[in-house]
């Protein structure tokens, strides 16, 4: 497991390219806000997370019905994540961020979507002169 990336994946950085051709600005990996956000936009209380299907588990219902070999350990793991992202969403929003999830597929199969979605997001704080 020590060679599976937790920064830095062909999702996060396909994402941060489009957001950067968009001329959306952001930062990355913030340690100071709960769950470490893949990427960040402060000036709009923005948290985006790149989430890998298997590690968060994308239909988990289904998905751990097969697993074929340590069943009692990878459930107990991606159970644990999952409760642990909601966590980091109800945080996040505590402090006034908007959290956005992706699924890595999402990305690699619809990044002008998860896009488009950001920029709606921005334009309607924009609009709404929430930002000085």
């Amino acid at each position: 497991m020590s060679k599976i990336r937790a920064q830095n994946t062909k999702p996060e950085i396909a994402l941060r390219k489009g957001m950067w051709n968009m001329g959306i600005r952001y930062r990355i990996h913030s340690k100071d806000l709960p769950g470490r956000p893949d990427i960040f936009i402060k000036k709009y209380k923005l948290a985006i997370f790149i989430d890998g299907e298997f590690w968060h588990g994308f239909d988990w219902d289904v998905s751990k019905l097969r697993l074929k070999t340590r069943k009692e350990f990878w459930i107990d793991k991606i159970e644990t994540n999952i409760k642990r992202d909601q966590l980091a969403n109800e945080n996040l929003q505590k402090l006034g961020y908007t959290v956005f999830r992706f699924w890595s597929h999402d990305i690699a199969k619809n990044l002008g979507a998860c896009l488009y979605q950001i920029q709606q997001y921005i334009q309607c704080i924009e609009n709404k002169g929430i930002i000085s």
